[in-house]
């Protein structure tokens, strides 16, 4: 079955596959999705046509959660022989480690860029400040430096008081960095793993407030003034504004709407109305950040096949 999803994701163009040293822990005890996804494409003989992204730094097995440069180094090796690759195209800080020192960690990553093992490096549930400093290490260094950074991040906004224990959620900050920087951000958990369109999935307690009422609202007028679902919207919206939605699939069916979504050109207007959508934000709120991030990289031809990625051992 996984293979399955994994080809349909490629004949319809997808190349960019997202994985993690400890996917999929949740079921079994970590490394099961690189193990498949070199199966696959050791079987497939398609490597070259592919982006692969892994990721470091998070407790699984008796690794710990660490970005010290042993564990770097060492789980860059194990991830290496699962995917039976001799490169990983883009290797991501899965947490912002602060028991490690940062430019030690960003030395590390450099050995790898430099070794031939790694093409590029990336931060994920990083904050603004912390990318800042990150680039000032690499920049002073010589070093490879950050090229995206992969966020927590979804239509609906997330309470003040809400709580992702080690994720970071995407905020005012973040997006404003990515924009001035023109800095890639990629959206993890997008579709908050079914809860825009299954009723057996409540909307998660960290998003739910009454400026969520009110957005939820507007996704669904503009899904049916479309005639496609929540979850494709929240899609489109997202790569519309220049984001790139890091999203899984369980079925046939869930992979083709996503890929349908990559194909729907929302107009200016419909994204302007669910980007102000919502409970008053202040003077700045994140949907007119929302909109700027994007505002010089909206979507040409050509650019959507590549904007969703698919997340091997995930369903949100």
């Amino acid at each position: 079955k996984a293979f399955a999803l994994l080809d349909q994701f490629v004949e319809a163009g997808g190349n960019f596959l997202d994985t993690a040293n400890m996917y999929a822990m949740w079921i079994g005890k970590g490394g099961e999705s690189e193990t498949l996804l070199g199966k696959w494409m050791k079987e497939r003989k398609n490597r070259g046509r592919l982006v692969v992204a892994s990721k470091v730094g998070i407790q699984y097995q008796d690794v710990p959660s660490s970005n010290a440069p042993a564990v770097i180094e060492a789980e860059c090796e194990k991830s290496l022989r699962r995917l039976g690759i001799e490169c990983i195209d883009l290797y991501y800080a899965h947490r912002d480690d602060r028991t490690s020192l940062l430019e030690a960690q960003l030395e590390a990553f450099d050995k790898l860029v430099r070794a031939g093992k790694v093409r590029h490096i990336g931060a994920s549930n990083f904050k603004a400040w912390r990318l800042a400093e990150a680039e000032a290490f690499t920049t002073a260094h010589g070093w490879a430096g950050l090229c995206c950074v992969q966020q927590r991040y979804t239509y609906l906004r997330p309470r003040v008081d809400a709580d992702f224990a080690f994720q970071t959620a995407c905020n005012d900050d973040l997006l404003e960095y990515c924009r001035e920087r023109k800095f890639p951000l990629l959206a993890y958990s997008p579709l908050l793993g079914g809860a825009y369109v299954r009723n057996d999935r409540p909307i998660p307690m960290q998003y739910d407030h009454a400026d969520s009422d009110v957005r939820k609202s507007v996704l669904k007028q503009v899904a049916k003034e479309l005639g496609v679902g929540a979850n494709q919207v929240v899609l489109a919206w997202m790569i519309c504004n220049g984001i790139w939605p890091v999203t899984g699939a369980s079925s046939r069916k869930q992979m083709s709407a996503s890929l349908q979504a990559a194909a729907i050109n929302l107009s200016a207007s419909l994204i302007e109305r669910l980007d102000k959508a919502g409970a008053p934000q202040g003077p700045d709120p994140s949907g007119e950040v929302r909109s700027k991030i994007g505002a010089d990289n909206r979507r040409g031809p050509g650019v959507a096949k590549r904007a969703l990625q698919y997340c091997c051992g995930s369903s949100s």
